[in-house]
């Protein structure tokens, strides 16, 4: 098929303004699914996925579709994720697309996602566009849809298109605007072939899998491929297309969206984002890929079992081979033997990679407190990176420290404006300015410390707002705060994992409560083991661990007190020369507990 009858778009949108559901209207009125092996959520392979209502890879789709003036198109699909964690998702299907569908919910309106990603759209240079979706629905608002989108994203109402990706409204409409406002795919005239990997996948029969969109050129079975960031040559053995499943083809040409099969079998020499091309006839440039991803959350993983150690490496390789913003290095704890020092994009991203090694995997793990990456100054104007609250210099050698802000947008509804500026004051953030949307929401943007907002910001501002609350967040700059460092003693003797950077006003709040959890969930021991939370030598909280008491005295039947009183002497004795030599190991459940309570 010529490259001009084809169309590259994908779907974008806010969390839950039924991305997916479209998706899979589309996938049947064009056939590319037959009704009887069609299922709800289709393009969502992963039981995470429908578990939570929620996508988290992006997923490919190649579809044919005959359109009202008589031609076949081709229309490459890519369906997106919607939350802030998985924005690099959407930003690598954007690099691979010409034309982006903006999903608005009728019932929602514009909310910060929805800004974010048309942004990113607008950024791309794609063409985007506007669709209401879920106008079915007896709450649909759409004069307020309507008038948001020419007021917040700048886009004509007139381009809307109105739908119900659950009643099949429209559709025709949205294949039929693909096809008329999409441009054909561009940069197809480039002398050499060129392909961009935007995703790619770990088989355990074929090696790595490749996810390609082929801007110019062609690929072929039996040719030799070259990837341009380190120069790695191998034999290609197959290509492709989605349709959902993956179908060999003959080739992929200029245009199209498929998949190629090497000889590689390590998931590392392969990135994405990176430009494949020939190695007979090399490109002399790279394609412009996505900007580098950078994690900004970061937490230690340890197997429960030491014996999973291996086991756990070879998960988290094959995770981060199709998640370029999942970084992880090898890492040791006293407390917890061997393990990894992970970076996420946030907590959702942090909760789903656990959650996948768990299942796909079949590795049981712990997690440590999770924490952002500081700056500090030391004397001598020294600045180094800490991502792991361990690491943290002596404080005699620190002159400042530095943590992340984030600048965010947050969507509310007018009369939350007082609960959510409590929140925002507790968090240590302020709010830069007020933007009034229309006569019921307001958009609030702030300058928020990243490590305030990881735990329970999102969870706290949906239940202030009801559910109507949304926010995004790019990353601020770098400011100094009072911070310290906070360790928990069990019987004097620090636990590294439960270490962590707070600031000085509440690090007295945090340790009580953290010394509070641990006395109940560490068994009783033999003797009375103190659990202490200490800034330096300070010590700021601490409660007792109980201690369970042999009752020596009930051999006495009556008799002179001072034979109690004797054992009971003796008992003191044996109890204190114990807590001076008795270690107390704590179970590894109970690291589970405290750090899922926290």
């Amino acid at each position: 098929m010529p490259h001009q009858l084809t169309r590259n778009f994908c779907i974008i949108a806010h969390v839950d303004h039924g991305k997916t559901t479209l998706s899979d209207r589309l996938l049947e009125y064009t056939n590319t699914v037959e009704q009887r092996v069609m299922t709800d959520q289709h393009l969502d392979a992963m039981d995470l996925e429908k578990e939570r209502g929620i996508t988290i890879k992006s997923h490919p789709v190649t579809m044919r579709y005959h359109a009202k003036d008589g031609q076949v198109y081709k229309l490459n699909l890519m369906d997106t994720p919607g939350h802030v964690d998985f924005s690099y998702e959407v930003s690598r299907s954007l690099a691979a697309c010409e034309g982006a569908v903006l999903l608005i919910d009728a019932a929602q309106g514009v909310e910060a996602q929805t800004v974010a990603n048309a942004h990113l759209a607008f950024g791309q240079k794609l063409k985007v566009i506007p669709v209401i979706n879920k106008i079915d629905l007896p709450s649909a608002n759409l004069d307020l849809c309507l008038k948001q989108l020419e007021d917040i994203l700048t886009i004509s109402a007139e381009e809307a298109i109105l739908a119900s990706g659950k009643a099949g409204i429209g559709i025709v409409d949205i294949l039929e605007a693909v096809v008329q406002r999409v441009p054909s795919p561009r940069w197809t005239d480039y002398a050499q072939t060129r392909a961009l990997v935007f995703d790619s996948l770990y088989d355990s029969y074929r090696g790595v899998i490749s996810y390609v969109r082929v801007f110019s050129g062609a690929v072929r079975a039996g040719e030799f491929m070259l990837l341009m960031s380190n120069s790695a040559k191998s034999e290609i053995k197959e290509v492709g297309v989605f349709m959902p499943k993956m179908e060999k083809t003959a080739s992929l040409g200029a245009g199209d969206v498929g998949y190629v099969v090497s000889n590689i079998k390590d998931p590392s020499e392969i990135k994405i984002g990176d430009t494949l091309t020939l190695s007979a006839k090399p490109a002399a440039a790279m394609l412009p890929g996505y900007k580098e991803v950078r994690p900004m959350v970061f937490c230690g993983l340890y197997p429960v079992e030491t014996s999973d150690y291996e086991k756990l490496k070879a998960a988290l390789g094959r995770l981060r081979l199709n998640d370029a913003a999942f970084v992880y290095s090898s890492e040791s704890s006293v407390a917890l033997g061997f393990g990894f020092r992970c970076g996420f994009l946030g907590l959702l991203h942090m909760e789903i990679i656990q959650e996948r090694i768990r299942r796909e995997h079949d590795v049981d793990i712990i997690s440590t407190y999770p924490s952002v990456v500081y700056r500090v100054v030391k004397h001598g104007d020294v600045t180094i990176e800490v991502d792991n609250p361990v690491n943290l210099p002596d404080p005699g050698e620190i002159l400042e420290i530095r943590e992340p802000t984030i600048k965010a947008a947050i969507h509310i509804p007018n009369d939350s404006m007082g609960d959510i500026l409590a929140l925002i004051m507790e968090k240590r953030g302020v709010v830069d300015h007020t933007d009034t949307l229309d006569a019921t929401r307001v958009m609030l943007t702030c300058i928020l410390p990243l490590n305030e907002i990881l735990v329970d910001f999102n969870d706290r501002l949906k239940s202030v707002t009801h559910g109507y609350g949304s926010m995004d967040y790019e990353l601020g700059e770098y400011r100094a705060a009072d911070l310290v460092k906070m360790e928990i003693l069990v019987n004097a003797d620090p636990v590294d994992a439960f270490a962590s950077i707070v600031h000085r006003e509440k690090a007295e709040g945090k340790g009580r409560e953290l010394c509070e959890k641990l006395a109940d969930i560490i068994p009783p021991q033999m003797f009375k083991v103190a659990i202490q939370a200490a800034i330096g030598g300070k010590i700021i909280a601490r409660d007792n661990v109980k201690e369970m008491r042999k009752d020596v005295t009930a051999k006495c039947y009556g008799g002179d007190i001072s034979r109690k009183r004797k054992l009971l002497d003796k008992q003191k004795e044996g109890k204190k020369k114990m807590k001076q030599f008795g270690r107390v190991s704590i179970p590894s459940d109970a690291f589970i507990k405290v750090l899922k309570t926290n």
